[in-house]
């Protein structure tokens, strides 16, 4: 977000029931690790379903801009990205700064992988970006050997100076975070001997499945008190392999509520990933009464992946465990919207992460909560909604600070709502979600921009 970016509004009317089959973007996640790992492997690697949201092509402008050759074709079967990796201390001293965009996760993870490079760059974002700490992977990334200029408050813009003698530390997360993991892990690819990180509690795996991938040596352990030790040996030779990205099951979930509250819907999301460590919403879901059939199951590169089934359905409020929040993280928006519609209240905790994603989320909900008639309580790391009924809608525009899921969430609200809702600016989806209002109107919604029909 730039000086001159002007927003974007869009509404969200109530829509007949939703159906049909779509296919939802690749997974983000996957699709950053997918370029960041083949960037550092040697040989050639190509990218199916890669997603062409502006966060993953930032990352994609990175790598180039650190020698690494990618091209995209357009084929038969689709779009593939073309990795001719530079193989491990390959990566060259970009001439211009690394701008990351709205990324966060594209940020954390190119700085550990900058961390054990004997180079310097300069790592900024846009407005949003540089409002987010980097400290949580800036002291084990110093641990490592790597310096650091930042910001005060450890914030973009800042410069990073890879060690030249990488040293392999043992790291216990002070919180789950499968940024600050993925980033060390990839710190670790350039270090000697074992890098290993021990989370408090499990978070998405994708860097470690995508390790093994390309061939590096990684183990997984139960730590004996609820945590996981997770061990990488140093200096692997990464192998070139074809990457298939499924469908993000956090994009497939804005699909997903609103055909849940809209009635007589029934849709098809083909090729969604369903790792255990990021279903946490649809376990969620279906606690709550969503009917929601996952068909077809399979593996692909290492990641499991299904077709959804989502009917409409009455959901009911229930509590969530804190314990399940690292597998659901992303998807707290789109929950407080399925159960501003379920009976009962339905309680979260251990949303204290929140508060520093691309907004506050937490306070970025509530207001929209408040907006559409919603019944709520927000405490510094919980949210209760209280459901009872279809939410009125809004009648002026909600806030989305900029933030892609706050945007999506309420445009899914008024899908269901009695009224109209209209969020202040959209220009972020396209950050992880570019097609999303298409995608939403093929099913049946009836979103419109400021300046559609």
């Amino acid at each position: 977000m730039t000086e001159a970016h002007r927003p974007q509004p869009f509404t969200s009317r109530p829509a007949a029931p939703l159906t049909g089959t779509a296919r939802v973007p690749g997974d983000k996640s996957i699709s950053h690790r997918a370029l960041m790992i083949g960037a550092v492997a040697t040989g050639r690697t190509r990218v199916s379903g890669l997603l062409e949201g502006e966060d993953v092509l930032a990352t994609a402008g990175a790598l180039r801009a650190l020698g690494v050759r990618i091209s995209r074709e357009d084929g038969a079967t689709g779009v593939t990205y073309v990795i001719d990796g530079a193989g491990l201390s390959g990566l060259a001293a970009p001439t211009t700064v690394l701008d990351m965009g709205n990324s966060g996760t594209g940020a954390r993870l190119l700085l550990g992988l900058l961390a054990t490079h004997p180079l310097t760059a300069q790592v900024t974002g846009d407005a949003s970006l540089v409002e987010r700490p980097m400290g949580r992977v800036i002291e084990p990334l110093s641990r490592m050997g790597a310096s650091f200029l930042a910001r005060e408050g450890t914030k973009l813009p800042l410069t990073v100076t890879g060690a030249r003698m990488p040293v392999p530390i043992v790291y216990r997360l002070p919180v789950p975070s499968a940024q600050v993991k993925s980033s060390i892990l990839l710190a670790g690819l350039n270090a000697p001997g074992e890098t290993t990180v021990i989370e408090p509690e499990a978070t998405r795996d994708h860097t470690e499945l995508m390790l093994r991938h390309f061939g590096a040596e990684l183990t997984v352990e139960d730590a004996g008190d609820g945590s996981r030790q997770i061990t990488l040996t140093g200096q692997p030779e990464l192998i070139a392999r074809p990457v298939e990205v499924p469908g993000d099951p956090s994009s497939a979930a804005f699909a997903t509520v609103a055909a849940l509250i809209a009635p007589g819907s029934e849709i098809t999301l083909p090729n969604i990933g369903i790792n255990a460590l990021r279903t946490g919403l649809y376990v969620t879901l279906i606690e709550m009464g969503a009917d929601i059939a996952f068909a077809n199951e399979r593996e692909v590169a290492g990641e499991p992946v299904a077709d959804l089934v989502v009917r409409a359905s009455a959901l009911r409020g229930v509590e969530v465990p804190a314990d399940r929040a690292p597998s659901m993280i992303d998807e707290y928006p789109i929950l407080a919207i399925a159960a501003a519609f379920a009976e009962g209240p339905t309680v979260m905790k251990g949303l204290a992460e929140l508060r520093v994603k691309e907004s506050d989320r937490i306070a970025a909900i509530a207001g929209g909560l408040a907006a559409i008639g919603a019944a709520f309580e927000e405490g510094e790391d919980d949210l209760t909604v209280r459901g009872g009924g279809r939410p009125r809608g809004s009648a002026t525009a909600i806030p989305t600070h900029f933030d892609h899921r706050i945007a999506m969430s309420f445009l899914v609200a008024g899908v269901g709502a009695e009224g109209p809702v209209t969020v202040d600016d959209g220009a972020a989806i396209a950050t992880s979600f570019p097609g999303f209002v298409e995608l939403m109107n093929g099913l049946g919604a009836n979103i419109s921009g400021a300046t559609d029909p």
